[in-house]
């Protein structure tokens, strides 16, 4: 995400480096080039001006003139300042007991409620929460079943946990239904919620092309039909300004309580994320990273500036590689590791596990100084199916002991799998120098973790491409509001 404005900012920052002293026009210069960066990158214009401002002052101080190293005084500038910006600590859910706690959703059309509703209940039940989800959006066509499809999807991936659906059958499929209608769906969903004892409620609301009255008035009557406890706005990042703005416009009506920036996954241009809590004095929640049901973050303001600064985000990657990856599972591995007996059975395994993780252009995103090179970097995910058909091809005996396929077998193999002789050769050659290497790399933790996913990303380019970034071990320490 933000990978302009990283390069830009990156860019405007080692205008200083390698400078022994510097001046104060080399610092204006920089700051004008990061203002710049800012205002492409649709940050509202009062807010750079007062950013920039505040960076400026404080850079010309004598910590920064006097320094060795100026251009790493100045990132730590620019990244306590970003962090100030967007809200310093991390604003987190509360939740009531007893249940349910109440969360309304609202947004315009188009923004991603829908599908959010359905990660925030894959997010909820991550964290033992039971939760149910209730269509109350009954303008726009189909906006019900789509929920209803959403929501199945949802308890389908959170397997064991307990995610329910809610619509009133007399309402599915109806277009333009009265603002009772949905405060009556509400009420009994809230009904069912505390006869059934979900913990949480989420409350899927309609939305329009367009803030108005009509739209405004019935969200205030849901809310206070239900009394809310959250209320969380959702919206397009890649909307840049609007989103602010409609933000500002939400808030100015609800009080809305959090704001889930949607589609950060692609290179948007951070301007809602880094304007919306100045603008509306609304906190930012959550982001959505992908379009996967689990691709929802809590927003951190430390990492996300870390991330828009190239500076990486290793603790959220170690804490997706805790999720996925299995410890009993890792330490086998690490077992057959150290005493090279590392099979092609197991390889699929720990690639499938990372996979879980997310993108592996993702991924590498989040370590230092890799994310503002990922932007020229085209990761082909297919490719690893291509591998997993390979490996499916080969028999029990080849799987487990890769040095012995031959050339025909190896024709064999390329034709069961619908891959080239080549491809598979390559496999196999590219297997042998992983085991090798992970031999090597055997103590575990994430330095592990890094050489696997440096295997996987050349086994599926077939060999290490040119200008490829490595994944080093990076050294990284790891250390409830209600709303009315």
């Amino acid at each position: 995400m933000f990978e302009t404005l990283t390069d830009k900012l990156s860019g405007a920052l080692r205008t200083l480096s390698g400078r022994g002293r510097i001046s104060q026009s080399n610092v204006r210069e920089a700051m004008g080039a990061i203002e710049t960066a800012l205002l492409e990158a649709d940050v509202n214009h009062d807010i750079v001006k007062e950013f920039c401002a505040a960076v400026l002052e404080e850079s010309l101080g004598t910590a920064v003139l006097e320094s060795l190293r100026p251009d790493e005084q100045m990132v730590g500038i620019v990244h306590r300042r970003l962090v100030e910006l967007m809200g310093t600590t991390p604003s987190r859910m509360s939740f009531v007991e007893p249940g349910p706690t109440v969360v309304m959703m609202c947004g315009l059309q188009g923004a991603g409620k829908t599908t959010t509703c359905g990660k925030l209940a894959a997010w909820l039940a991550k964290r033992g929460k039971s939760v149910l989800i209730a269509a109350c959006d009954l303008q726009r066509p189909a906006a019900v079943d789509q929920l209803g499809v959403v929501a199945e999807g949802a308890a389908a991936f959170s397997a064991g946990s307990r995610i329910a659906f809610h619509a009133e059958p007399e309402q599915c499929g109806a277009h333009g239904t009265a603002v009772g209608n949905a405060v009556l769906v509400a009420q009994r969903a809230l009904g069912r919620a505390r006869a059934e004892h979900f913990d949480v409620l989420i409350v899927d609301t309609a939305g329009r092309l367009h803030i108005d009255d009509t739209l405004m008035r019935e969200l205030e009557a849901v809310d206070r039909a239900i009394e809310a406890h959250e209320i969380l706005l959702v919206v397009d990042s890649m909307t840049g300004q609007d989103a602010v703005h409609s933000a500002r416009a939400f808030h100015q009506r609800l009080t809305i309580d959090g704001v889930i920036l949607t589609k950060l996954d692609s290179d948007t241009r951070g301007g809602a994320a880094l304007s919306v809590r100045r603008v509306t004095g609304a906190p930012v929640k959550f982001v959505g990273t992908s379009e996967r049901v689990d691709g929802l973050d809590e927003f951190d303001p430390t990492r996300m500036a870390g991330r828009i600064l190239g500076m990486g985000d290793v603790v959220s990657l170690v804490e997706k590689a805790q999720e996925q990856l299995d410890e009993k599972e890792q330490a086998a591995i690490a077992d057959k590791l150290a005493k090279g007996r590392l099979t092609m059975d197991d390889f699929l395994s720990q690639m499938r596990s990372l996979r879980r993780m997310g993108p592996l252009k993702q991924l590498l995103g989040l370590l230092p100084g890799v994310g503002a090179m990922m932007k020229d970097i085209d990761i082909d995910e297919k490719q690893f199916d291509h591998i997993e058909g390979m490996i499916r091809s080969m028999t029990k005996r080849e799987r487990e002991n890769p040095a012995m396929i031959d050339r025909s077998r190896v024709k064999r193999i390329a034709a069961g799998s619908g891959t080239g002789a080549t491809e598979v050769g390559r496999l196999t050659k590219q297997f042998e120098m992983m085991q090798k290497m992970m031999k090597q790399m055997s103590g575990g933790g994430l330095a592990a973790m890094g050489a696997k996913v440096n295997a996987m990303r050349d086994l599926a380019a077939g060999g290490a491409s040119a200008g490829s970034p490595r994944l080093d071990a990076p050294k990284s320490r790891f250390k409830q509001r209600p709303r009315r």
